[in-house]
């Protein structure tokens, strides 16, 4: 086997497992009962109108899709994970909504170069493994003058404490992949971009999330529904001192994150335009 064709595999390999932990569980209860109008802020804030052409890269179950395409907009809804698609279908059919998905790869997409007039994602192209494609893709599919709109979890916020929690637990990632908060850093979204993005505008926002009324509801909240969480504790299964400790430290995570019942998850909102 030839080094290129092993590289292939591995990131066969790799997006396979990408696509199994977010089937586990249940991300669309995540979605619309934890931060149901997220995707909400990202369409208003990219300025989609009735007409438009609007890809939305790793789009779940269309928590920022469905808002589009109520707003009139042409919608193509986009993520590596199926499960999550065939969900999202339906939820737009309660919703009365008309839209496209496609499963795709964020780091290879299957469109033409400049084909959409609003490329955005939420908490959704964070996860690709490996940034700089990813970042390639959404810029090549995005015509000049068009929006790039981008919600992402900072490393300093609830989520991504999250992450760093739960890292010592999980699997270690393999090489090259990159750690999904990095997106949540303004500077390091602004280098990924370059020069190809005009008009720039990058703000640290958070979301009320009052769902929990204590840590340990969180705890089983995420524990069941949540991909990340669901492969941190299988990775840990055979050995219940680690399931405990990782029990206490989601707890203590959360309680520290927690007053009055709410907490406050902070994520960074950037809008670009593509440069003509």
């Amino acid at each position: 086997m030839t080094e290129a064709s092993e590289a292939a595999q591995a990131d066969r390999t790799l997006k396979a497992r990408h696509r199994a932990m977010w089937a586990l569980g249940d991300y669309p209860s995540v979605a619309s009962h934890v931060i149901p109008e997220l995707g909400s802020v990202l369409v208003e804030e990219c300025g989609v109108r009735r007409g438009d052409r609007v890809l939305d890269i790793a789009a779940g179950s269309g928590n920022a899709a469905i808002p589009a395409a109520l707003a009139g907009a042409d919608v193509v809804a986009s993520d590596l994970t199926p499960e999550l698609l065939e969900i999202g279908r339906h939820l737009a059919a309660v919703r009365g909504a008309h839209l496209e998905w496609r499963e795709a790869d964020a780091e290879a997409l299957p469109f033409a170069d400049g084909e959409f007039d609003t490329v955005m994602s939420c908490v959704g192209i964070m996860f690709a493994p490996h940034h700089r494609p990813a970042a390639e893709e959404m810029l090549r599919v995005c015509r000049a003058g068009g929006t790039i709109g981008l919600i992402n979890w900072t490393p300093q916020g609830f989520v991504g404490q999250l992450f760093a929690t739960m890292k010592p637990y999980a699997s270690p990632p393999p090489p090259g992949a990159q750690p999904p908060p990095l997106w949540g850093e303004e500077e390091h979204v602004h280098e990924l971009l370059g020069d190809a993005v005009t008009d720039v505008d990058a703000r640290r926002q958070t979301v009320r999330v009052d769902t929990f009324a204590k840590p340990t509801a969180f705890r089983e909240f995420f524990k069941a529904c949540y991909g990340p969480t669901i492969a941190a504790y299988r990775a840990v299964a055979d050995d219940p001192d680690l399931v405990a400790a990782l029990d206490g430290d989601l707890d203590a995570l959360a309680a520290e994150h927690t007053a009055d019942g709410v907490m406050e998850w902070e994520y960074l909102l950037l809008t670009a335009h593509r440069r003509g």
